[in-house]
């Protein structure tokens, strides 16, 4: 057996109106919407019919909007204003006509978010009677034929505010909410006698001239974003419809905040907050941005996330691109001042796009062991640079790397690695390869054999004392000569390293596996250098006392770590807290 459900208007009038909606201030906007639908249509029918909406405002009374739109006839008024859901801004078909701002027939609910009855008189203007159209919040209507004649086509809706919304219907409340949704619309909408719109968006404005154009924008971006923009970018997606403009912030941004951007739909507020409009990496602009085809959702309240929006964030994201590109080709001190504001997102598009990874190799400098410089002007100093994808790291060896002719960039920041292994897209030829510290070892000079031979007893203490801890002892010269001592590694120790960590720290039957693997792995072992240039390292290198020499090798050890800020272990800190009291009991006795 069929049945047809049972509904309980007043709880759907409850769930639209006070559940579907964020705040009351949207009845201002959908009242606007309706009434700019109405002229809409008249127009359509006579594109010489008058276009005006007027809030009337009555002090502690009711608000009334009038318009000059195509009003209802009764047969009309119980079908469109009692069905919830019903729209006469659909096709046959039931999908939402294209000219209309409306299209789910709820919008004149949203009036019980500020009052317990909607009153609709109407007068349509394909003849018939003024017609009278009362609803209640618990889900009656009333529908009689209007006492007084309307003198021209169009509706007038009045809303009573309950005693607890009259804030939301008060003159200055009004007309706030009425400029903010409605100051783009093409119709002439006035709130208490005062004209709050009908010159269209700010970016279609004639100028005289290309700069008085700019000024204006940016005093209109400085009022919709409390910020003068550092430049500002026409937008243009044809499919959706948009039109618009983007505002560069003129100081950094965080990206991990998601960006907000000001959209209008057929030149109606949609809302100030919309997210999702640009690419994730586009974090550095905000936009105002009027679009006739993008969908909203029921609330109108955001975007419908579908391909055409996915379609328009790409396209909005090529703008900007195109924006950057040109900057570069033609105001490169321009470019390069966005560059220290926003250089993580021209990074993060650098990732999948060549064109922006040329402009970040040409413009955007980065640190190196010769100072800050682009990528493209330290390949020419040296060919055959490194880099290291730390950024201790790069702070550990940058000033050693840099004696011994050895260019190196730190690439530790986000991206950077990223970037630097893309580079040979853009050239095949180029060669920046990851710094293996093993490697910086070959680079620095032997001391000569004389100076070894007579070392060699110190050198064997020194062996003795950090073969427990797994690193093996050379003495070499290299500058800078105030660094005494330099711990390296390569990366195959470092993977034996944490290996053997792992192993220690696992349950039997996955310590013998990590076991096999580590038996595996090639033995290379990290490496103490210490420096022979160093005033203390040549005095610690002649110390008589085996005992004391082992001692200040464990300090040179720990000191080592510390500076490369290397992760110390449990072996390491008894290490380095026996070497301290070592030498703090030698120097004590040797007072005594």
């Amino acid at each position: 057996m069929e049945s047809a459900f049972q509904v309980d208007l007043r709880g759907v009038v409850d769930l639209l109106s006070r559940h579907l909606y964020s705040s009351p201030r949207v009845y201002v906007r959908e009242l606007l919407q309706n009434a700019v639908d109405a002229i809409t249509a008249r127009q359509a029918a006579d594109p010489g019919a008058p276009a005006r909406i007027d809030l009337e405002i009555a002090p502690g009374g009711p608000l009334r909007v009038h318009d000059t739109g195509i009003g209802l006839t009764e047969q009309e008024v119980h079908t469109l204003l009692a069905t919830i859901g019903r729209s006469s801004k659909r096709d046959e078909l039931g999908f939402a006509r294209h000219e209309f701002l409306g299209q789910f027939g709820i919008g004149l609910l949203s009036g019980f978010l500020v009052a317990d009855a909607i009153e609709v008189v109407t007068r349509s203007a394909t003849g018939g009677p003024t017609v009278r159209w009362t609803g209640f919040a618990d889900g009656r209507y009333r529908v009689e034929q209007a006492s007084e004649e309307r003198a021209e086509p169009g509706t007038t809706v009045t809303l009573s505010p309950r005693a607890d919304a009259g804030e939301w219907v008060g003159e200055r409340t009004v007309t706030e909410l009425a400029t903010l949704y409605g100051s783009l619309l093409p119709v002439e909408v006035h709130v208490a006698g005062r004209r709050i719109s009908g010159d269209g968006p700010p970016w279609t404005a004639r100028h005289a001239t290309p700069d008085a154009r700019r000024a204006a924008l940016t005093a209109y971006g400085a009022e919709a974003f409390g910020f003068s923009a550092f430049d500002v970018v026409d937008l243009n997606v044809p499919e959706a419809g948009l039109t618009g403009v983007a505002f560069i912030l003129p100081t950094p941004a965080n990206p991990a905040v998601r960006s907000s951007h000001r959209v209008y739909l057929k030149r109606m507020l949609l809302a100030e907050g919309t997210e999702g409009l640009l690419p994730e990496w586009a974090f550095f602009a905000r936009c105002v941005v009027d679009a006739g085809e993008l969908r909203p959702t029921a609330s109108r309240e955001a975007l419908y996330d579908d391909d055409l929006l996915e379609h328009t964030r790409d396209a909005l994201g090529t703008s900007l691109r195109a924006w950057l590109v040109t900057l570069a080709e033609t105001d490169p001190a321009r470019l390069r001042a966005f560059l220290r504001l926003h250089h993580l997102g021209v990074k993060a598009l650098a990732l999948h796009d060549d064109d922006m990874l040329r402009l970040v190799d040409r413009w955007l400098e980065f640190e190196t062991s010769d100072g800050p410089m682009t990528l493209a002007q330290f390949r020419v100093r040296h060919p055959q640079g490194r880099y290291t994808s730390g950024v201790d790291e790069f702070r550990q060896l940058s000033g050693v790397a840099g004696a011994q002719g050895v260019g190196l960039v730190n690439a530790g920041y986000v991206y950077d690695s990223e970037i630097l292994s893309r580079l040979p897209r853009l050239d095949p030829e180029i060669r920046l390869r990851p710094l293996d510290p093993a490697e910086l070892a070959t680079r620095l000079a032997p001391v000569d054999p004389h100076t070894e031979l007579s070392a060699r007893p110190f050198l064997v203490a020194a062996a003795g004392a950090l073969d427990a801890l797994g690193c093996e002892v050379v003495l070499r010269e290299f500058d800078p000569a105030s660094l005494p001592a330099l711990y390296l590694t390569s990366r195959a120790a470092q993977h034996q390293a944490e290996l053997r960590e792992a192993r220690e720290d696992s349950d039997g039957l996955w310590a013998d596996v990590l076991g096999a693997i580590e038996n595996v792995v090639a033995a290379d072992r990290p490496r103490l250098v210490l420096n022979h240039r160093n005033p203390l390292v040549r005095r610690i290198v002649t110390l008589p006392d085996a005992s004391l020499a082992a001692t200040a090798v464990e300090a040179l050890y720990g000191m080592a770590l510390l500076h490369g800020r290397h992760p110390l272990r449990a072996a390491d800190t008894a290490s380095l807290n026996r070497s301290f009291l070592g030498l703090l009991d030698w120097a004590v006795l040797g007072k005594e």
